[in-house]
Parts: C-alpha cells; sequence; structure tokens
C-alpha cells in the first residue's frame, strides 16, 4: 500500500511538472511589444515646416512657375482653336444659307417661266 501511494505520488509530480504552464509574469510583459516613434525631427524632415509654408516654397519653385506658364499657354491655344472652329461653322453656316436661298430664288423663276410657256 505505501509503494502505491508512492507511486502516485510520483506520477502526480512528474505529470504536473511536465505540463505547459502559460507564465502570467514577466514572460508575458516580454511577448507585448511596445512601439516608440523616434524620428528626429530637424531642419531637414517633413514635421519641421508647416504646411503653408511648405506649399510656398512649392508654388515659388521654378519648376512649379513653368508648369503654370505651359499650362496658360495650353488655355491660350484651346481658346484660338475653338474661336476658329467657331468662325468656320458660322461660315459654312451662312454658305449653307446663302445656297440654300439661291435655290429657292431659282425654283421661284423657274417655276413662273415655265407656267408661261404653257399658257402660250
Amino acid at each position: 500500500m505505501k509503494n502505491l501511494l508512492f507511486a502516485v505520488f510520483v506520477f502526480s509530480t512528474l505529470f504536473t511538472a511536465c505540463s505547459k504552464k502559460e507564465s502570467a509574469g514577466f514572460g508575458a510583459e516580454q511577448e507585448l511589444k511596445i512601439n516608440y516613434d523616434t524620428t528626429a525631427i530637424d531642419s531637414f524632415s517633413t514635421g519641421a515646416v508647416s504646411v503653408d509654408i511648405a506649399r510656398k516654397i512649392r508654388m515659388s519653385s521654378p519648376q512649379y512657375l513653368d508648369s503654370v506658364k505651359q499650362a496658360v499657354k495650353l488655355q491660350e491655344e484651346e481658346k484660338k482653336l475653338k474661336e476658329e472652329l467657331e468662325k468656320e461653322n458660322k461660315q459654312k453656316q451662312e454658305e449653307e444659307k446663302r445656297k440654300t436661298e439661291a435655290d429657292k430664288k431659282q425654283k421661284i423663276s423657274e417655276a413662273p417661266a415655265g407656267n408661261e410657256t404653257k399658257t402660250n
């Protein structure tokens, strides 16, 4: 009987000692990752200049000014092309009106001439 109790005691200690345990102390704190913002802000970083000042700097750069000039030139060219197209369309419409009026006049002048020959 003593041997049986001793064997049960030994097996129970082995099972408890070999089982996986989750440590709730120092080990749990090591798994937790803490992210720190360690970016230095100096005169060369993006956070050192306010948004308004950075915008003014970009707008005063030669590349920006050149792109604005090109955009203005393109707009002017588009306006000129539109004006030319409108002028051409107006001329075509006027020519068509003249042709239709001339055709109407010819039809009117032909119709009485044809009636006169039949009555004679």
